[in-house]
């Protein structure tokens, strides 16, 4: 029995470092069979490790998770709540561009009805939504912001960029954009359900609000 353990370790290991490889290369398409010809096992051995393809990614970026997390913790001593936010939002965005398939990982997912170990998704959640609870208690953000709509924020931008000739710069203009609005200085313009013709927002979107 031990020695089937310590084979099974070996080939985990041995999948998950070619995994990191191919999906390096061919983002969240990577294909398991050519990971299991590369690491030199059958498909099943793989799907014995890794049930599905997003428990195989999770897989992948487990040490960018731990890193994002550990980022939260640190900012959240951060004197100035919004900074503390913006900061790791910002760290979320380039962590999403600059690893092929990560943005993947954090995409919508349906709840299942099984109970499932925690997902990439929900450790970012409980990690960043402290920061987001505390920079609106702060009123520097909208208390009708949720953090998913922060998580399709930095997933749209990093799946939006990803194939820009210079993802990381056209990410970065996004995500100012995000910040500061399209027209920070001015009314928000809302849009008739019924006619589609432009109607006055009550509101306009202060500076320095998220």
């Amino acid at each position: 029995m031990t020695g089937q353990r310590s084979d099974a370790r070996r080939n985990y290991q041995r999948i998950l470092a070619v995994a990191e490889a191919e999906v390096a290369a061919h983002g969240a398409d990577a294909s398991q069979e050519q990971i299991a010809r590369t690491a030199g096992v059958g498909s099943a051995t793989v799907r014995r490790h890794f049930p599905t393809r997003r428990a195989l990614l999770e897989a992948v970026f487990q040490k960018r998770i731990e890193g994002l997390c550990e980022r939260a913790h640190q900012l959240s001593a951060t004197e100035d709540g919004r900074t503390a936010l913006l900061e790791w939002l910002h760290a979320l965005v380039l962590y999403a561009v600059s690893a092929r398939g990560f943005a993947n990982t954090l995409s919508y997912e349906p709840p299942a009805e099984e109970p499932s170990p925690p997902s990439c998704g929900s450790r970012i959640a409980a990690a960043g939504t402290p920061l987001l609870q505390r920079a609106i208690r702060d009123k520097a953000v909208a208390p009708h912001v949720t953090f998913h709509d922060l998580l399709t924020l930095a997933v749209g931008i990093a799946l939006a960029t990803e194939h820009h000739k210079d993802p990381e710069t056209q990410a970065n203009r996004l995500f100012r954009l995000a910040v500061e609005g399209l027209s920070p200085e001015h009314c928000i313009a809302g849009v008739s359900e019924n006619s589609g013709s432009p109607v006055p927002a009550t509101e306009s979107l202060p500076n320095g609000r998220l």
